[in-house]
């Protein structure tokens, strides 16, 4: 008996009881959430829907421009978006200049509980509804961020594969491992500073401009002798993006800008 005629007969005792689990289906595009940030979507082309996108970095690496732009993207959608927030960074004001519409937004505040953290993503996707699940762990100890185990990142992408959520999980480094479908690396190039004002030295007395600390050439429309906050000074951030799943893109690294506000 040769092996087509095995396998036939293989498939066709078992058909009764498993269907067409032995048919060939086509797999279906995947679906994506852009983030609004032209360069990541042009090269990256978003998050994938039903599946995890990983994004890590350091501080002010461009993690919350990221997460900012993205629900911002999803709410002007229509979208009813989660962020499980694990260490109560979200900032409320910020984020609404940045454009998210807070009233399609949910917030889960869990007061730096890891636990209970995970626990309202794994809710909140098994409750379904959503489209667009942010998981914020920048703030989490990387030694902690790593010891989390497999079995949760693998009960979230069961849970998340066939629905059209996309789960953005933020993290100080990468320890989703294997089932994130897009793994990203934000890392600080540098920031363009324009100008400053010149900052008076602790002599009042003295008149003479030499006696001024200058970090770089002040704008004459800046006033010497104002007290600027650092906000005033930095103008916006370099961020170049490494992909590191599902392959490097061809181009390299993506780059874009942070602009101050």
């Amino acid at each position: 008996m040769s092996a087509a005629v095995a396998k036939q007969q293989i498939e066709s005792a078992l058909s009764a009881r498993f269907g067409n689990a032995f048919e060939w289906r086509e797999r279906r595009p995947v679906e994506i959430l852009p983030t609004g940030i032209a360069e990541f979507d042009e090269v990256c082309c978003g998050f994938p829907r039903g599946a995890i996108t990983e994004i890590h970095g350091t501080a002010s690496s461009g993690l919350t421009s990221v997460l900012f732009s993205a629900l911002a993207g999803a709410t002007a959608r229509s979208e009813t978006c989660a962020l499980i927030d694990c260490h109560d960074s979200f900032d409320i004001s910020l984020a609404a200049r940045a454009g998210v519409a807070l009233e399609r937004l949910l917030w889960v505040r869990c007061s730096r509980d890891l636990e209970r953290a995970f626990k309202a993503v794994d809710l909140l996707l098994h409750s379904g509804g959503f489209g667009f699940l942010a998981l914020n762990l920048s703030d989490v100890p990387g030694k902690t961020a790593r010891r989390v185990i497999s079995s949760w990142w693998f009960r979230f992408r069961r849970a998340i594969e066939n629905t059209p959520t996309a789960l953005l999980v933020i993290t100080p480094l990468a320890c989703v491992r294997s089932s994130a479908a897009l793994a990203l690396e934000l890392k600080l190039e540098g920031g363009v500073w324009p100008a400053a004002v010149t900052f008076p030295k602790p002599e009042p007395e003295s008149d003479d401009r030499s006696s001024r600390l200058t970090l770089v050439t002040a704008h004459s429309s800046v006033r010497s002798d104002s007290q600027p906050s650092h906000s005033h000074l930095i103008q916006k951030l370099r961020i170049c993006i490494k992909q590191e799943r599902p392959a490097p893109c061809p181009a390299g690294g993506i780059r874009f800008n942070v602009h101050r506000h």
